[in-house]
């Protein structure tokens, strides 16, 4: 497949830093077929479009992913699945509705308040979370019929790959974020999928620190898959 890069624009996680990214050609019909390998080789998916970062000055974002067979939940994990067993989870298509679209856009809200995302419309949800090709599902999470949260989560087949997650703000002490991480491990164990990728790693970055706790993480070294 033919592999472009992109221009330098800003970063997304360190304001004086300049990114950059190699994305596979995402008008080739062979890019459904390629995306299985690409996440193996760290690529990510965005929309339509599989990129990894190919910054000019910066190796910061490392791809990870977890061997489910080998996760073992820790101390929190724990109690994390025991104080949520009111929760159901449920599989959807990935469809906008007024009440998965209304979550997404408190969420973003909340998280990015001051930014550009918090003005997104119905259109740019569509574009982010699915695209024709993608293998898409919509993992739901429920408490009495009432929405808390939404994984987007990718499907192939021997992986599952964590796109985005968005949750109900005012439910922050049930810790939505990491509980739907432990779904996606019993939907993987459950299915007999291998791996999970978790997208990219930043060392000592706080956004990033919650995905450390999932160990044995795994990163890409180079060319080679490794324990952290």
């Amino acid at each position: 497949m033919t592999l472009y890069r992109t221009g330098e624009h800003d970063c997304g996680y360190f304001p004086d830093r300049i990114a950059r990214d190699l994305v596979l050609d995402p008008r080739d019909p062979a890019l459904a077929g390629a995306y299985p390998g690409a996440l193996a080789q760290g690529f990510r998916r965005s929309g339509g479009h599989v990129y990894r970062p190919n910054c000019p000055a910066c190796r910061a974002c490392v791809p990870v992913r977890l061997r489910v067979c080998d996760f073992r939940p820790d101390r929190s994990q724990r109690r994390c699945l025991r104080d949520n067993t009111d929760v159901i989870d449920r599989m959807a298509l990935p469809l906008r509705t007024p009440e998965t679209f209304a979550l997404y856009r408190r969420y973003l809200y909340a998280r990015h308040g001051d930014g550009p995302m918090a003005e997104t419309d119905e259109d740019d949800f569509d574009r982010f979370v699915a695209s024709p090709w993608s293998p898409t599902r919509f993992m739901q999470l429920l408490l009495d019929d009432r929405l808390l949260a939404v994984a987007v989560t990718d499907t192939t087949h021997d992986a599952l790959s964590a796109v985005y997650t968005f949750f109900d703000p005012d439910e922050c002490a049930r810790s939505l974020g990491t509980l739907a991480i432990l779904r996606q491990v019993a939907w993987a164990l459950r299915t007999g999928r291998e791996y999970i990728y978790l997208g990219y790693w930043i060392d000592s970055h706080p956004k990033m620190h919650y995905k450390s706790r999932f160990r044995p993480l795994q990163v890409l070294d180079g060319s080679v898959w490794r324990e952290l």
